[in-house]
């Protein structure tokens, strides 16, 4: 158990890192994803949108994520943000620029679709982002439900911003160069201007999922929400054992499974095998 998800963990920081070292295209679409035919089942009547984090690109993050949902019988959809179109790095940019394009995304999936709402799972920065899209740009109106997998909802140190480039092959982020991370820095003004007046909107229910060996928010349960509407779980009240930290999780099948039961809760039935999570 403890052999599968240090792997998983390794992994997933080798499948990432590989993005900067020119062996995926950031345009390209994970698979399962970006389907625009899609059109969503009575049994999950909401296309998912999926939100990479910092440094990442939708090639890359959802490489794993995205077809164990369309397995599971979602529309999936997935964008780049926050980088110059093509660019392997994404998700730097000005957040609420970045929230800007999510929006438009999120439009262009309601009409290809014709669904009034849409689900979002969001990683890091992606879990973070879109509360900024709920709160100012109308979003809560056209999102039923957010999911953040190791969210920045309140920030983190600058080292561990450092330590997320390290992981991704890269030197470290450089502030001037990279506004988001700025921008998430415990106590910067724009985390200070999105949590004023409560963490969350109503019509909206969020999940957060993190884990106790996060390394780039820190203290991971800075991730947690406030608020109506909130579940905050921890992947190791699930599965012990499980020593996946912040990239790791996005190749995790226990994770997987979270990020399943909470887009839909009616079909969670007793405790994740964390043996077979997927089975």
């Amino acid at each position: 158990m403890r052999l599968r998800v240090v792997v998983s963990a390794l992994v997933g920081a080798v499948l990432l890192s590989s993005a900067f070292t020119g062996t995926a295209h950031a345009e390209t679409s994970p698979a399962g994803a970006n389907d625009w035919t899609c059109r969503p089942s009575a049994a999950h009547p909401r296309p998912v949108v999926l939100v990479h984090g910092t440094f990442e690109n939708m090639a890359l993050n959802w490489l794993k994520i995205a077809p164990v949902l369309k397995r599971n019988g979602y529309c999936v959809f997935a964008l780049n943000y926050g980088g110059t179109q093509d660019a392997l790095i994404q998700g730097t940019g000005d957040i609420a620029r970045s929230a800007d394009q999510l929006s438009a995304f999120v439009d262009r999936v309601l009409a290809a679709t014709q669904t009034p709402e849409v689900d979002i799972v969001g990683h890091s920065q992606g879990g973070m982002m879109p509360r900024y899209y709920l709160k100012f740009l109308g979003g809560a109106a056209k999102v039923r439900r957010l999911v953040g997998i190791v969210p920045s909802n309140h920030g983190t140190g600058l080292s561990g911003l450092v330590a997320l480039g390290n992981l991704l092959g890269l030197t470290g982020p450089v502030t001037d160069a990279c506004p988001a991370c700025g921008q998430q820095i415990a106590g910067s003004a724009f985390l200070a201007n999105l949590n004023s007046g409560g963490d969350t909107v109503p019509g909206v229910d969020y999940s957060v999922i993190t884990t106790r060996f996060d390394e780039v928010v820190t203290p991971y349960t800075s991730a947690y929400l406030r608020g109506a509407g909130v579940r905050n779980l921890l992947l190791q009240d699930a599965c012990p054992f499980d020593l996946s930290a912040h990239v790791g999780v996005i190749v995790d099948p226990v994770v997987q499974k979270m990020v399943l039961n909470e887009l839909d809760p009616s079909s969670a039935h007793g405790r994740i095998n964390c043996l077979n999570p997927l089975g």
